[in-house]
């Protein structure tokens, strides 16, 4: 996981996309990051996009970024070490 320089995050599961299960994925890991049940996570845009759009119910915008931010690896969010561009 990643925090790009346009504020977005980057999420990176192993899961395949078919049959929604990548998003599953994504939302189940975004749920234990968060401390929320995962039916307080919708996708509201992208179920067959790499972007997406997800809302999470009973959590600030600023206290997601926080809790997320705290789960950043040893590299402070800029993807693996060494790499330059958070890829």
């Amino acid at each position: 996981m990643a925090r790009l320089a346009s504020g977005e995050w980057k999420v990176c599961v192993s899961a395949p996309p078919a049959e929604g299960r990548a998003n599953e994925a994504v939302m189940e890991l975004l749920s234990e990051l968060l401390g929320v049940k995962r039916r307080q996570i919708t996708l509201l845009r992208g179920a067959a996009s790499r972007s997406k759009v997800l809302e999470v119910d009973g959590v600030s915008a600023e206290a997601a970024a926080s809790r997320l931010a705290a789960a950043l690896p040893e590299t402070g969010g800029k993807g693996e070490p060494g790499d330059q561009d958070g890829d």
